[in-house]
């Protein structure tokens, strides 16, 4: 009997340690990748492969000076960068766009959005690269949550920049879920819609479907750990970096946009996100056919037909 005991509790201290390393491994992996938005010539080629001729575009409006690049102090004193454009026709501007890259990405990434605001729809743009990221300083990835506060301060740049009324902040992915939880803090009258591509419900949840998908292991004890480690080390957790919690509290328009083939934020996320949101004007998009930030890849006119009827209906509300 006591011999079964020793080996019972020497089992328990395996399985504490073993999931102590796996908790703080899973926290390192996914908070410091290897890459992480600062591989810019393969995003410059992936970012061509699935448009072509946008680099051009971009480096021929660069090189003119039409495109500008800026920095601010971000959270915790980091210095962050971005690129900045008036609309095409600047006299006629419809509003500014804020365009909030995802995981791993940078500026360069959504540069098909960037397009799509300032030529199609005439809308000056704001392109940070987030935390971590790019050409920006900073301590890790912070999967939006935090990062949510160095949006709202390119934001607050942009409307000093150019004095518009209309701002719109639209994100893919990770920047969904930062676009989201942006949404339900106390902000200035100026930031009248938001704009969410595939965003995650939480950060608790987004890191639980990578577990059981990528590596099959469930969520107890290892991400709990994980959790903590990241509560430790950079001051938050992954279930108070939830997208939902702060829907709730959002009173202003959301397009909610979800490809139904999505198995990274698996689509079950949208509608649980576009629930979540109870107060004023939302509508959801489902791209049919398409896969993890896929939507504008795969139905580009219809991309922009959704989003600038959504803003029409925001402008048409006020």
């Amino acid at each position: 009997m006591k011999k079964l005991l020793v080996i019972c509790l020497s089992l328990v201290a395996i399985l504490c340690v073993f999931s102590f390393l796996i908790g703080n491994y899973m926290c390192k992996v996914a908070l410091l990748p290897e890459e992480h938005g600062n591989d810019f010539d393969g995003d410059r080629a992936k970012t061509e492969g699935r448009y072509p001729g946008i680099i051009a575009w971009y480096d021929s409006l660069h090189a003119a000076g039409i495109f500008r690049d800026t920095t601010i102090v971000g959270e915790g004193g980091y210095k962050l960068h971005a690129i900045y454009s008036a609309a095409s026709v600047p006299d006629k501007a419809d509003g500014t766009a804020v365009v909030v890259h995802g995981y791993t990405d940078n500026h360069i990434c959504f540069l098909n959005l960037v397009r799509m605001y300032r030529d199609s729809l005439n809308y000056n743009v704001m392109v940070p690269d987030l935390h971590y990221h790019g050409y920006s300083e900073g301590r890790a990835v912070q999967m939006g949550w935090l990062d949510r506060f160095d949006v709202k301060r390119f934001g607050d740049l942009s409307h000093a920049i150019w004095g518009d009324d209309f701002l719109v902040v639209h994100g893919v992915s990770m920047g969904a879920a930062t676009t989201m939880m942006l949404s339900g803090d106390e902000l200035p009258p100026y930031y009248k819609a938001f704009v969410e591509d595939c965003g995650y419900t939480s950060v608790w949840d987004q890191f639980a479907h990578n577990l059981k998908d990528q590596y099959h292991l469930c969520t107890w004890p290892a991400l709990n750990i994980a959790s903590s480690a990241c509560k430790r080390k950079y001051g938050w957790n992954f279930k108070e970096a939830s997208s939902v919690n702060q829907l709730a509290r959002c009173e202003r328009p959301m397009l909610f946009i979800h490809g139904d083939a999505d198995d990274f934020v698996p689509f079950s996320h949208l509608q649980k996100n576009y629930d979540a949101k109870t107060k004023g004007y939302k509508k959801m998009w489902v791209a049919p056919g398409s896969k993890h930030a896929m939507a504008y890849k795969d139905h580009p006119a219809e991309y922009v037909r959704q989003v600038r009827e959504f803003l029409k209906e925001v402008k048409a509300l006020e």
